[in-house]
């Protein structure tokens, strides 16, 4: 299985509605070919460094994911027929990606970002710890 990311570029005048049947209709082909979606980024709206189909804003996707090479002809198949989707590119990461390992490294990924979560400092407005004054500070204030 190899291991590939794709950046395409929406028509930043769609819907949500709208953006969110296209992202459904590439997540689904992903698991008809038997493929591995290992992370899904919505860069949101952008500006373009030039103009594609008189726009000058895109809305960009990007998807890492393992799978076979049908699979990607499916996806760019689907890209260049709806009008909703302006460019697409897809390169190749890892020839041959161990989805195991791919599958452990996202769990240790997820593990860290919930003990991230759980060591942030309380929220604004919560009870602070009383400030103390650094070292220097109070050494001089003693010899004074």
């Amino acid at each position: 299985m190899r291991r590939y990311e794709t950046i395409y570029i929406l028509d930043p005048d769609l819907s949500e509605e709208q953006r969110k049947s296209v992202l459904d209709r590439v997540e689904d082909l992903i698991t008809q070919y038997k493929g591995f979606l290992v992370e899904f980024e919505d860069w949101g709206s952008r500006k373009l460094a030039y103009e594609i189909k008189k726009k000058v804003r895109g809305f960009y996707v990007r998807l890492d994911y393992c799978g076979a090479g049908d699979l990607v002809g499916e996806m760019e198949r689907f890209f260049r027929i709806d009008d909703r989707v302006s460019k697409y590119m897809t390169i190749l990461l890892e020839e041959n990606a161990d989805l195991e390992a791919i599958k452990a490294e996202m769990a240790a990924k997820a593990e860290k970002e919930a003990q991230t979560r759980s060591e942030q400092p309380p929220a604004e407005g919560a009870a602070a710890p009383p400030e103390t004054e650094p070292q220097s500070t109070r050494a001089r204030q003693e010899e004074a």
